[in-house]
């Protein structure tokens, strides 16, 4: 990604002194560099899993972070030739969103905690506030036209992502022990618990993606530009606090499948590009090791792993300014 960014760098910095030796300002404009800014929003969860060990369920604890939605603006840069239809050519581009905090829906907590069967055993729901969002994308590839007005483009892309929520409020449902790892059905008389005025639970998780991808699109009437991406290549860090138990958990969730459908409108105004994105992005089975810390203890590894999941539909606006 380092890499993806220096070259964008690089290219604005020799238009922009150079605009007559570049090679590629030069040939009546074959490429052209834009920067924008976008406004949109996201809906989807975050998902914090917890794999048992000695239960009888395929789950010890799975927690849901609502994002539904959150707001974001931010900004975009691209640099690609000004006519895809022409010939072959390349693009790369930039894109940023930060997120404004705001509550976002509910945290729902699971757990299967018996040994006896895989029957739910806790169940706890609080309010969402999701209070860090950043999401940079970076991609580079090429355009090749294959008919009038069509053309197709693979390419390279990473992300970095992350989010922060903390949980506030609530209920807990919690099924009475019955011995040792085993329990009462959570319907027959369970402790209830009410968790006004507090703050239960903070998670955060830190997203890296490299992915393949590959687009088709047209250029008349309007550009329509649909891209696909997946990857094995996820790697994810996250941390996630008990405040109420003093317990941490960091979790390092690793591998899986990442994929991506998106879809962008984009309509010429003299110098200003309008674009409607659409994008659904999902990430599956990312699992790896857990280590906690109780009450300011040392960090140990736990003998389960951890798992870390992600879906989100993205709806956004991006103005475009030709330089």
């Amino acid at each position: 990604m380092k890499n993806i960014i220096v070259l964008t760098i690089l290219v604005i910095i020799i238009c922009a002194v150079f605009p007559n030796n570049s090679v590629y300002c030069q040939e009546s404009g074959k490429y052209e560099f834009t920067v924008g800014t976008q406004l949109g929003f996201v809906y989807g969860q975050a998902i914090e899993l917890v794999y048992p060990t000695d239960t009888m369920g395929e789950l010890l604890s799975e927690l849901k972070w609502d994002m539904k939605p959150v707001f974001y603006y931010g900004v975009h840069l691209d640099f690609s030739r000004n006519d895809i239809s022409a010939g072959p050519g390349f693009f790369s581009s930039l894109s940023f969103k930060m997120g404004i905090p705001s509550d976002s829906g509910t945290l729902e907590n699971r757990d299967w905690m018996s040994t006896e069967n895989s029957a739910l055993t806790h169940f706890s729901s609080h309010t969402n506030r999701t209070n860090e969002f950043y999401w940079l994308d970076a991609a580079l590839g090429a355009t090749i036209p294959v008919a009038d007005g069509i053309y197709i483009k693979p390419f390279l892309s990473t992300s970095w992502m992350r989010f922060g929520f903390s949980a506030r409020d609530g209920y807990g449902i919690y099924a009475r022990a019955n011995g040792s790892n085993k329990y009462h059905p959570i319907e027959d008389d369970p402790e209830l618990k009410d968790f006004t005025g507090q703050t239960v639970i903070t998670y955060e998780q830190n997203w890296f993606i490299v992915a393949a991808g590959f687009g088709i699109g047209t250029t008349y009437p309007f550009t329509i530009d649909t891209s696909f991406l997946i990857s094995p290549l996820v790697f994810c860090t996250a941390v996630d606090e008990h405040l109420s138990k003093g317990t941490t958990y960091v979790d390092f969730p690793r591998w899986g499948l990442f994929v991506e459908q998106s879809m962008r409108m984009s309509f010429d105004i003299k110098q200003i590009i309008l674009s409607l994105d659409f994008s659904y992005r999902y990430i599956t089975n990312s699992k790896g090791a857990t280590y906690i810390k109780s009450n300011g203890g040392e960090f140990f590894r736990s003998r389960g792993e951890s798992g870390a999941g992600l879906s989100l539909m993205s709806i956004g606006l991006l103005a475009r300014l030709r330089l």
